[in-house]
């Protein structure tokens, strides 16, 4: 069973980093947040999702299987569609909203190639598509888009994430010291270092590009294991369970 709150929890209330709002801020655009099953994915793109219901006026469609947060409309109007109940698949009700005036499309899981492919081009024609997939990091992320395209048409949708992505959130929900979970998030925002890798079919050198740009905002996930051990919110043996480079976390803690 999956336990399902009526709150809609904030962005700070999760715990989750500040500058993940600037992705829910975006009037176009493709949003990405990763990680394994039952890591809170969900509930930090319904966090994104309320965040605009609150702030602006938009028409938003979400495409769950099955429906988890209900969402009360606030200053945006929220319609929410369930797969097997009001539509046959991911891809036909992304396909669907785009004659129905949308704005923002949840996509709550890209399982396949169509509805990657769907999602990508609601992205390319000025849709803000927010979507979850089961990866380990943005780098993983971008690949494994690619590759679930065939091969004569990996060229062309390389060009289309590139032109489109705007940022790749990846977390790990962590059990904390005093009890409960706390994210550890990693975030990539789509700068023109990033956009160049993945046009160039160079996904693995995001990796260094997030280490390096932290002061536009990315955070690269061994940090953000660092500063929950410093802050005495984990163990330093959960963080290195989770961490990519249990030798840099701890450097990053000398």
């Amino acid at each position: 069973l999956h336990l399902i709150p009526n709150e809609i929890r904030t962005v700070e209330e999760l715990n989750l980093p500040s500058v993940v709002k600037i992705f829910g801020r975006l009037s176009q655009g493709f949003v990405l947040v990763v990680g394994p099953n039952g890591h809170g994915k969900s509930t930090t793109l319904a966090s994104l999702v309320d965040l605009i219901n609150k702030e602006r006026a938009e028409k938003i469609v979400t495409i769950e299987d099955p429906i988890e947060y209900i969402f009360t409309p606030n200053k945006s109007i929220i319609d929410q569609r369930e797969i097997y109940q009001d539509t046959f698949s991911f891809h036909k009700a992304i396909r669907s909203t785009f004659r129905q005036n949308v704005n923002v499309i949840l996509v709550g899981e890209m399982r396949d190639y169509e509805t990657m492919s769907a999602a990508v081009t609601a992205a390319e024609t000025g849709h803000l598509v927010l979507a979850s997939l089961h990866t380990n990091s943005a780098s993983q992320t971008i690949e494994r888009i690619i590759d679930s395209f065939p091969p004569n048409q990996q060229a062309q949708v390389r060009n289309q994430v590139a032109n489109t992505i705007s940022g790749v959130i990846s977390q790990r929900l962590i059990q904390r010291i005093k009890g409960g979970l706390i994210p550890a998030v990693e975030v990539m925002i789509a700068t023109t270092a990033v956009r160049t890798l993945i046009r160039d079919n160079r996904p693995r050198q995001l990796d260094l590009v997030i280490e390096t740009s932290q002061d536009v905002g990315m955070i690269p996930l061994d940090r953000s294991l660092a500063d929950l051990v410093r802050r005495k919110e984990i163990s330093l043996e959960r963080a290195g369970f989770y961490s990519s480079n249990p030798m840099e976390l701890r450097n990053q803690l000398k």
